[in-house]
C-alpha cells in the first residue's frame, strides 16, 4: 500500500524522486523519504506527514546524486513518525532500502539479528530486512566475495529473501555499488521503466508515464538489476528472465488535475467518458450481444458454466452485488458475491463448471489476488474485471475484461465503480444471449446502454442541488442509506463513500430491513438517504420512507425526474434521469458520490487523502 520510486541514470535524482512521490501519494501519505547514493555515501532525508513536508526538508538541504530511491508510507508496523519513515539503513549504513508489504516473521528475525549485534532504531518490520541484508552481504565478503560486485549483491539479496515470510516490494541501494539498484517483489507490485541511458522503478506506472512509454512488470520471486544502460531480471528458481517490454497505456496528462480542485471530483465528472470507454467496441449489433476479446474460453466452455462467483473487496464488492442481480436476471446463472478476504480462507463447494470473476480496480488487491489464486489452484476458470493493464491480477487470470477507465487517483473510488457495473451489464448481456435471452431483448439492452453516457452527463446537473443539501446535513454524525433490489448495493456504496472521506458513521441497508433493527436509530438528527427511483416495488420503498418520517427522521431522496409524490414526503429530493431499472445504479450512485464529496469539504476533510486509507490495498 506504500509507494516506491527509484531512479538510476544521468539526471540529478532529488526532484525526480519528489515528483514521483507526489504522483504516488495516493498509495500512502503517513510519511515520505528519499535516499541518494553519491561518492560512496548514501544521504537520507525523511519526514512524517505529506510529501510536501519532505519537499521543504530537502529544499533546505539538497541531496546530490544520480541514483536514488524514495518512499511514501502507509503504516502497518510502527507508529507514524520521522524515525519509522522509509528509507531504512541496514548495518552501519552499507545498505539502504524501501519496502512495501508486510514481513510476517519480522519479530523472529529481529531477535536473531539483535543476538548478532545489530541495533534497531525503528519499530518497523522493514528495518529487519535492511539489517538482514547487511548481515548476508557481510557473510558474502567473509567468504571471499568482492566488495560491491554485482554477484555478491545479488547473492546477499537472494539469501535474505528466502528467509522472509510475507509480502514485499523492495528497492535497494548498496553503498559499495555506486551505479546499480536492486529491486525484488513477492505479492507487492513493482514496474520498471525503460529509458534512454536511465531506468526507473515504481509501485505503479503513474510516475513513469512522465519519463517513458516502455515498461516491464516484475513478477513474484523476481529480482531486477538496474543500471543506467541495462536491466537484468533473475527468477528465484529459473535464473535469467527475458525482458517483456510493454508499451504504457497511459500518459502523464491522465493523472493531472486540470481545472478540478480534487481528483475525486475530476473522476466523478469523467464518468460519462469512462462508461463510454468501458463499452467501446464491445457491441455486436448483428447478434444483439456483447463481445469480449480476452475471455480466452471457447463458446462451448462458456455454455458449460452453471455458476458464477464474483469476488472482490470494498467498492468492487458492491459492484459485484449489482452484477449478481444482472447475471441472474438476464443470464439465469446462479451467482454469488464473496468477500475476497473471506473466500481465500474458506473451502466452499464449487462444481467444476463454476467460473470465478475477480473484480478489482488496481489489479493488485492482496485479498482478491489470493482468492483468485486459491480458486485457480483448484482448477476453476478464473477471470478478472480490472482497470490496470499489466497488473498482477490481470496477468495471472486466465482471461478477463479491462475497464479502460484511465487512472483513478482519488482514494474513494468513483468512476471505477460505474465502469465495473457497466462491464457486468455487458457480461450479463453476453451470457444471456448465449442462453435464453431473445434477440429483441438484446437489441433493447444495447440501445439502453448506448444512451447511458448521455444520461450520466445529465445526472451531473444535480450538482448544485447536492451542494444545497450538503449545507443542511454536513453537521450530522450518523446517516442511514436505504435502497431496494438494484439500488441496495448503491445504498451500501453511498454509505461507504461517506465513511471513507468524511469520517461520518453511515450504514447501508435494504430499505425493508430497516424494520428489523436499524429503525431504532432513527431520530431527528439521523438523516436517511433513500435511493428510490421508479421501479417495480416503488410503493414498498415509499412505505419504508413514510415509516422514517413518522419517527421524525430527516429524509433525503434520490428519485426520478418528474416524481412529484416524493417531493411531498421527503425533506430534500435530488433528481436523476428515469432509466431502466437494471441501469439505475449508473445514475443513482452519482449524487451519492457528490454528497459524500461536499459533506467532506464542509467538514474540512481531505477528500483525496482520507485518514488511515490508501488507494491500493496490497497487504492483508
Amino acid at each position: 500500500m506504500c509507494g516506491i520510486i527509484g531512479y538510476v541514470g544521468h539526471q540529478q535524482v532529488q526532484n525526480l524522486l519528489l515528483d514521483g512521490l507526489h504522483r504516488l501519494e495516493y498509495r500512502g501519505y503517513d510519511s515520505a523519504g528519499i535516499a541518494v547514493l553519491e561518492g560512496g555515501q548514501i544521504s537520507l532525508t525523511k519526514k512524517a506527514g505529506r510529501v510536501q513536508e519532505l519537499g521543504h526538508a530537502v529544499a533546505e538541504a539538497p541531496l546530490q546524486g544520480h541514483i536514488g530511491i524514495g518512499h511514501t508510507r502507509w503504516a502497518t508496523h510502527g507508529e507514524v513518525n520521522d524515525t519509522n519513515s522509509h528509507p531504512h539503513f541496514g548495518g552501519d549504513g552499507e545498505i539502504c532500502l524501501v519496502h512495501n508489504g508486510v514481513i510476517e516473521n519480522y519479530s523472529t528475525l529481529r531477535k536473531k539479528l539483535r543476538e548478532r549485534g545489530f541495533e534497531f532504531v525503528t519499530t518497523t518490520d522493514s528495518e529487519v530486512v535492511a539489517h538482514l541484508l547487511a548481515y548476508e552481504y557481510r557473510q558474502g565478503l567473509e567468504q571471499g566475495g568482492r566488495v560491491g560486485s554485482q554477484q555478491l549483491c545479488v547473492d546477499a539479496l537472494q539469501a535474505t529473501l528466502i528467509q522472509l515470510k510475507g509480502t514485499y516490494g523492495l528497492a535497494v541501494l548498496y553503498r559499495d555499488c555506486p551505479d546499480t539498484m536492486y529491486v525484488a517483489r513477492v505479492g507487492s507490485p513493482l514496474v520498471i521503466g525503460i529509458g534512454d541511458h536511465e531506468n526507473f522503478v515504481a509501485s505503479d506506472a503513474s510516475p513513469l508515464a512522465v519519463h517513458t512509454e516502455e515498461v516491464v512488470y516484475l513478477s513474484d520471486n523476481e529480482i531486477a538489476i538496474l543500471t543506467p544502460d541495462d536491466v537484468q531480471i533473475i527468477h528465484r528458481d529459473s535464473g535469467a528472465v527475458d525482458l517483456k517490454i510493454q508499451v504504457l497505456d497511459q500518459s502523464a496528462g491522465d493523472s493531472e488535475l486540470g481545472d478540478f480542485p480534487h481528483y475525486m471530483l475530476k473522476e466523478i465528472y469523467e464518468q460519462p467518458q469512462s462508461i463510454e470507454n468501458a463499452m467501446r467496441g464491445r457491441f455486436d449489433e448483428d447478434e444483439a450481444t456483447a463481445v469480449f476479446g480476452g475471455l480466452n474460453m471457447t463458446a462451448k466452455e462458456l455454455r458449460k458454466v452453471d455458476r458464477i462467483v464474483l469476488t472482490a473487496c470494498g467498492t468492487s464488492w458492491h459492484a459485484g452485488l449489482v452484477g449478481e442481480y444482472l447475471l441472474e436476471e438476464f443470464a439465469r446463472i446462479p451467482t454469488e458475491v464473496e468477500y475476497a478476504s473471506e473466500l481465500r480462507y474458506r473451502n466452499p463447494p464449487m462444481s467444476e463448471n463454476t467460473m470465478i470473476f475477480s473484480i478489482t480496480q488496481s489489479g493488485e488487491t492482496a485479498d482478491t489476488l489470493a482468492a483468485m489464486r486459491e480458486c485457480k489452484r483448484k482448477g476453476h476458470p478464473t477471470l478478472a474485471i480490472c482497470n490496470v493493464v499489466g497488473s498482477t491480477i490481470a496477468r495471472e487470470a486466465d482471461g478477463g475484461i479491462y475497464l479502460h477507465a484511465g487512472p483513478e487517483i482519488g482514494v474513494a473510488s468513483t468512476k471505477a465503480f460505474t465502469s465495473q457495473v457497466t462491464v457486468l451489464t455487458l457480461l450479463s448481456l453476453f451470457f444471456g444471449r448465449m442462453r435464453h435471452l431473445s434477440y429483441p431483448a438484446g437489441k433493447r439492452i444495447i440501445r439502453h446502454l448506448r444512451d447511458i453516457p448521455a444520461q450520466v452527463e445529465e445526472t451531473l446537473k444535480c450538482h448544485e442541488m447536492v451542494k444545497y443539501v450538503c449545507e443542511k446535513y454536513a453537521r450530522y454524525n450518523n446517516f442511514l442509506y436505504l435502497g431496494r433490489l438494484y439500488n441496495f448495493p448503491v445504498a451500501l456504496e453511498g454509505a461507504l463513500k461517506l465513511k471513507e472521506i468524511s469520517y461520518i458513521h453511515a450504514e447501508g441497508y435494504p430499505a425493508a430491513e430497516m424494520k428489523h433493527g436499524p429503525i431504532a436509530l432513527v431520530d431527528e438528527v439521523t438523516p436517511s438517504v433513500f435511493v428510490v427511483p421508479k421501479c417495480g416495488i416503488y410503493p414498498k420503498v415509499i412505505s419504508n420512507l413514510e415509516e422514517v418520517k413518522a419517527r421524525k427522521g430527516p429524509v433525503i431522496a434520490i428519485a426520478c425526474k418528474g416524481d412529484e409524490k416524493i417531493a411531498e414526503l421527503a425533506d430534500d429530493v435530488i433528481y436523476v434521469p428515469d432509466v431502466e431499472e437494471y441501469l439505475q445504479p449508473l445514475v443513482t450512485s452519482i449524487p451519492l458520490q457528490l454528497l459524500s464529496y461536499h459533506i467532506a469539504l464542509h467538514r474540512g476533510c481531505n477528500v483525496d487523502r482520507p485518514r488511515n486509507l490508501a488507494k491500493s490495498v496490497t497487504v492483508e
